[in-house]
């Protein structure tokens, strides 16, 4: 039996193929980006911790360092630092510029009987300290202090009177200085006095003979009272 003309066969169309490629890559861009979200979010955390730690520790540090101060202040105030009378407080030492004339050996022992010894100067400050005070209280060029510094063991091997030797950074000779002039005698210059420098450079050290009188400078620790 033929088919009518009129009678179109029209065959059911093809379904649409599946695209599990495309669902497949979707869903592991969703997957990264959950996972990327999870680590900033741990790493958010993290921060927040360490912020935290961070506060805590310079807080604790900040108490730590008032503490530190408030004792500091407090043993300040119950302390007292002292000089006897007649000596004068500079650097942790306590200095005494004699008034009577006497050679080297004789204001070195003066000064023991006072609890001292002729000064020994340690550092540029204190040569500035000691420089500024005879400038004030000399009365002439002449009227030098003796210090705790001689060579009179070996002739240009300088020592201090603690038998320490004289450190070339800080040397303070005037110009010319020291000489060992035999003027006052054979034995030559192998003491050390300190007086006026109008340069104002610090440089007032002179070599003279031991013998000679002389004001002296007396040095020895402060007392520490608490």
């Amino acid at each position: 039996m033929s088919r009518p003309e009129s009678y179109i066969n029209v065959e059911a169309p093809e379904s649409q193929p599946a695209k599990p490629k495309r669902r497949s890559k979707v869903r592991s861009e969703r997957v990264a980006l959950l996972l990327l979200c999870a680590l900033l979010a741990a790493a958010l955390i993290v921060i927040y911790r360490l912020s935290f730690v961070y506060w805590l520790m310079k807080k604790n540090l900040q108490m730590l360092t008032e503490e530190n101060e408030a004792q500091r202040k407090d043993l300040t105030d119950k302390t007292c630092v002292q000089c006897d009378e007649g000596w004068e407080h500079h650097g942790g030492q306590c200095y005494y510029f004699s008034i009577n004339k006497s050679p080297w050996e004789d204001s070195r022992q003066e000064c023991g009987h006072k609890g001292g010894d002729l000064v020994k100067i340690d550092s540029r400050d204190e040569q500035t300290f000691l420089h500024r005070r005879v400038k004030d209280i000399m009365m002439d060029f002449e009227d030098m202090f003796w210090i705790g510094l001689t060579d009179a063991k070996e002739e240009g091997r300088w020592l201090w009177v603690d038998g320490s030797p004289l450190n070339k950074s800080l040397m303070f000779w005037d110009a010319g200085q020291p000489d060992d002039w035999k003027g006052e005698g054979p034995d030559g210059q192998d003491c050390v006095r300190m007086g006026r420098d109008d340069s104002d450079q610090l440089k007032s050290w002179f070599d003279r003979s031991c013998k000679v009188p002389q004001r002296s400078i007396c040095e020895k620790p402060q007392r520490v009272f608490v």
